[in-house]
């Protein structure tokens, strides 16, 4: 298979991860014989900075015309810091996510065996947890209008929704537990909000059509509390967009770091992928700032293009590189490992999965054949 892959690296860490992801998919195309062609485009702080748009219309016109975006981080504390500032990264990003009707978030939330321990929560209460989120991207309470007086003493947010916004998602997130555990969580806060009534009743109807998964509701105030209690319940999530970036963002603790946590955006007919940490501009350059969510990326970027051997290959080579302890000092303190050389092993092992001891061997002489 060929496929055009559009690079938004973006600030901070993102250009060190992405580079990690891109080596992945190089020693995938080579294994399998595919061609993957990696065009770079500006996004973010990156963008303002060179061209005074977060998003300028080269990138937006690169991404539309490619078979996919892989995504790294946008943030900057000069931006961050300042809440008068006109112009701000993210602005690029949720411009992205509209413009390419990006309208589906998926997020997998996954206990790793031998990181249980990393975890701030008990082994017993996270152990078997293995959760996909669907989150809703592109309405809600971020997109709706905004006002604020004269006087800059009141401000509102409209949250809208319609009803084919709902019916979109819901699909996928249906289709998606049919392939799981056949369970659905609908979170949302019915008992408060009209946009929350309207997504139970659209929902619901919708789940007519897929007798053989089973849908529950949860409002989000005790959706965020079962999940530190028993995170194991869950399958499927399905939630809108700001609960959805809640809810995902606290998830990202089960694993033991967010830097292990990758998502896809999808739309009818664009898709980007990208890991959920932010930019980590303290760590930039620094080598410190774990890849693996950015190949994770790199492996829901191969899934949706149905190469389910291809991502499996790279999950494979994760779980390997985890197994033996091959990661950055989020995860080992004691003999970590640069995030290039974690890139490193994972292309490796990609390439030569019958020779993991060797390969552990070289890297940590800093002789990978990976270069």
């Amino acid at each position: 298979m060929k496929l055009d892959i559009a690079v938004l690296s973006g600030d901070g860490i993102g250009p060190e991860v992405t580079n990690q992801a891109i080596k992945a998919l190089e020693a995938i195309a080579h294994s399998f014989d595919h061609t993957f062609l990696f065009k770079e485009a500006l996004v973010g702080a990156i963008a303002i900075d060179k061209t005074g748009d977060p998003l300028p219309e080269e990138t937006l016109q690169l991404c539309a015309n490619t078979d996919a975006v892989l995504f790294g981080a946008i943030g900057d504390p000069k931006y961050d810091n300042n809440p008068n500032a006109k112009v701000r990264p993210e602005q690029g990003l949720l411009k992205l996510r509209k413009e390419l009707g990006l309208y589906a978030n998926i997020r997998p939330v996954k206990a790793y065996t031998t990181l249980i321990d990393k975890s701030p929560l008990k082994r017993e209460i996270i152990e078997g947890t293995d959760i996909s989120i669907y989150r809703e991207l592109t309405g809600g309470i971020y997109f709706g209008k905004k006002e604020i007086n004269d006087e800059g003493t009141v401000a509102s947010d409209l949250c809208e929704y319609s009803k084919q916004e709902i019916e979109r998602i819901a699909h996928l997130a249906f289709r998606a537990a049919q392939k799981r555990r056949k369970k659905l969580t609908l979170v949302d806060k019915a008992n408060v909000l009209e946009t929350s009534r309207l997504w139970r009743k659209v929902v619901t109807e919708i789940a007519k059509e897929y007798k053989d998964v089973s849908l529950d509701f949860l409002f989000v105030d005790n959706a965020a509390m079962q999940m530190i209690l028993n995170p194991s319940q869950f399958d499927v999530l399905l939630t809108e967009n700001m609960f959805g970036d809640i809810i995902s963002d606290e998830a990202s603790v089960i694993g033991g770091s967010i830097g292990l946590l990758a998502s896809a955006s999808v739309g009818n007919s664009c898709c980007m992928f990208e890991p959920i940490h932010g930019s980590y501009p303290q760590a930039t350059g620094k080598g410190i700032a774990n890849p693996i969510a950015a190949i994770l990326s790199a492996a829901m970027l191969l899934e949706h293009f149905d190469l389910v051997g291809e991502a499996t290959a790279i999950r494979d080579a994760v779980e390997k590189s985890l197994e033996l302890h091959i990661t950055t000092p989020d995860l080992n303190t004691n003999q970590p490992l640069s995030t290039e050389k974690v890139g490193d092993f994972i292309a490796d092992y990609i390439l030569n999965p019958e020779d993991s001891n060797m390969n552990f061997e070289n890297i940590h002489m800093g002789q990978s054949t990976i270069i």
